[in-house]
């Protein structure tokens, strides 16, 4: 019999686990994943690491620790060299999903440090490091879509290097990451790169943008602002995927893509639901199209295992719909540009929060442990 999860990916989307610990990897539970869910990757950050890593119920780290600690291990060392440890060893568990989709999944992402978001050389410097150091070919380096990470994607594509471009949530910034990824392909191109083993995902996020937009409804408290209620964020992400279609279809995208490029997958991501009135599986079931990547938390992830309605591509015959949205959202007052640019900086300090918090955490072990 077939479950959700299967379904999901006949339709063509990638089930990815947002979520990653060295208990997970050590148990078999990833393993489990991949055999019983349907999961062919896996994206962490900064605070799905922090949460692993200062869990007091796991002790998988505490002989790592004491290792760096002897050695006199900075709490960044510490921190990379575990990070990196794990992320390695989740590419080596899914190394057979990589061979078997065609090096197409099996992708498991690290982040470069969250302090970075605002240097370009920084991130190119550290993207360069995790891709030496972890050295899997289905490694993904993370890498925010602010302002400055843009050249700095488009570099590290261009040196060959497979990126996931994080924190995405406007369609004129989504149209800038795709700039990106062709600039730095023919970068690569140029320089005699194998354009076929780059790959990129670009994460679209969709449940924080209901959040802050349902917020601001709110506020306004009219029916007409009531009545468009956690539409904005399904109705942005179905208008990155026609995005998607349209530039990949275009002259330059195509000539690229006959060079034996591959197209940088939209990415679902921030996809577990926060507001308890709505369908625990509305970010799966209402975003189902033909190439794309779901990262689920691992409560997403069962919720559609158990009762996740699948009826095949949900996204491309909702454009005029989804464009309808934002035409009645600035209609009521919303000002979405300031939405998404509120929603990047907010991400970004969060990250950045989680990242000194494990930090100190780390310190503390590490000191603990000399």
């Amino acid at each position: 019999m077939s479950t959700p999860t299967a379904d999901l990916a006949a339709a063509g989307v990638s089930i990815w686990l947002d979520d990653l610990s060295r208990t997970r990897i050590n148990s078999g539970n990833l393993q489990q994943l991949i055999e019983t869910r349907n999961v062919t990757g896996v994206t962490t950050n900064p605070t799905i690491f922090a949460n692993a890593i200062t869990d007091a119920n796991d002790t998988s780290y505490d002989a790592q620790v004491h290792e760096l600690a002897a050695s006199g291990a900075s709490a960044v060392d510490a921190v990379f060299a575990a990070t990196t440890q794990d992320v390695g060893a989740a590419l080596d568990v899914f190394r057979p999903v990589w061979e078997a989709s065609g090096h197409v999944d099996g992708r498991v992402s690290i982040e470069v440090s969250p302090d970075l978001a605002h240097d370009t050389e920084g991130t190119v410097a550290q993207a360069k490091d995790l891709w030496a150091r972890i050295d899997r070919p289905n490694l993904l380096v993370k890498i925010p879509a602010t302002k400055a990470g843009l050249p700095a994607i488009a570099e590290a594509i261009g040196a060959g290097i497979s990126v996931n471009v994080t924190l995405i949530f406007s369609l004129e910034r989504y149209a800038e990451v795709i700039e990106a990824y062709l600039t730095g392909l023919e970068t690569a191109k140029a320089a005699g790169l194998d354009l076929s083993s780059i790959h990129s995902v670009a994460s679209f996020f969709v449940s924080r943008v209901d959040t802050e937009t349902d917020k601001r409804l709110a506020a306004i408290g009219t029916d007409e602002a009531e009545a468009l209620r956690s539409k904005a964020g399904l109705a942005n992400a179905r208008l990155a995927y026609e995005l998607f279609e349209k530039t990949f279809a275009g002259d330059r995208a195509k000539a690229l893509l006959d060079a034996g490029a591959n197209l940088q997958r939209p990415l679902w991501a921030s996809t577990g639901v926060k507001d308890p009135n709505l369908p625990d599986t509305l970010y799966v079931t209402e975003l189902v199209a033909p190439g794309v990547v779901n990262t689920m938390p691992e409560k997403t992830l069962e919720a559609t295992f158990d009762h996740g309605v699948i009826t095949g591509d949900t996204v491309t015959s909702t454009y005029e719909e989804s464009h309808e949205v934002f035409t009645r959202l600035k209609a009521v007052g919303i000002d979405f540009d300031d939405v998404t640019q509120v929603l990047e900086d907010e991400g970004v300090a969060k990250f950045i929060d989680s990242w000194h918090g494990l930090l100190a955490q780390v310190t503390e072990g590490l000191e603990a442990a000399r």
